[in-house]
């Protein structure tokens, strides 16, 4: 299944959101078994606090359906950019949408735009972005943390937009981009704790006059930063 095309019908291995309430939304991977402690395979139950759900009684049902619970009921919902930044699991701190929204406009992306994202962290705005620049655009996404940049991959892959986004282990700190994404982004976003460090890195893999977005949530750091980078654009 794909976050960035709207499909009918619940098939095995989609991601469903179950929606409880506006404050109790949950993200589920359609498995109808999983394998217990024993290593012996069971039905896969996940339990809400209406009840328990079978997840094998998903499959074959319309994305928007009512499904019921022991003790009540939920709607089980398509997938979206922001559905997902609710009820991803959290591996870092992320940024919610209305901020992104923020992102994308003063970035002024669109269908087709080659966007860097560094880092990648939980991957929240990778999805969105990956939509946005869906179907012919492409989203690089690095991050310095390993395991962090793995488990991303293989869920953007699950999520059916690693045709877009490509994800990258690297320190861009440390060693930039590297020289194949040169002078071929349209946009760079960069969500660092030192994002200063990898303006000298931005300016080789940007275009002539694209935007790049620095992001931190410190005040205190903007007269730092303004001092920093002034020099390299």
């Amino acid at each position: 299944m794909s976050f960035s095309q709207l499909k009918e019908t619940i098939e095995e291995g989609d991601t469903v959101i179950l929606y409880l309430n506006p404050l109790n939304l949950h993200s589920i991977e359609v498995k109808p078994e999983i394998p217990n402690k024993h290593d012996e395979l069971v039905d896969n139950v996940f339990q809400t606090k209406y009840g328990a759900l079978k997840i094998k009684g998903l499959i074959g049902q319309k994305f928007g359906s009512k499904v019921s619970l022991s003790k009540g009921w939920a709607y089980v919902l398509h997938p979206t950019p922001e559905l997902w930044t609710l009820t991803l699991p959290h591996r870092t701190q992320i940024i919610y949408s209305a901020d992104i929204s923020m992102i994308i406009f003063q970035l002024d992306l669109k269908p087709g735009c080659i966007v860097i994202e560094s880092g990648t962290g939980s991957g929240s705005l990778t999805h969105a972005l990956a939509r946005t620049v869906s179907p012919n655009g492409t989203v690089h996404t690095f991050d310095f943390h390993k395991q962090r940049a793995a488990i991303a991959e293989a869920e953007f892959a699950g999520h059916k937009i690693d045709s877009v986004v490509k994800s990258y282990h690297r320190d861009v700190c440390q060693l930039g981009f590297g020289p194949d994404l040169d002078s071929l982004a349209d946009a760079v976003f960069l969500d660092l704790p030192l994002p200063w460090t990898v303006v000298p890195h931005a300016v080789k893999v940007i275009k002539k006059s694209a935007p790049t977005l620095l992001f931190w949530g410190e005040v205190v750091l903007s007269e730092e930063i303004l001092k920093d980078v002034s020099g390299d654009f």
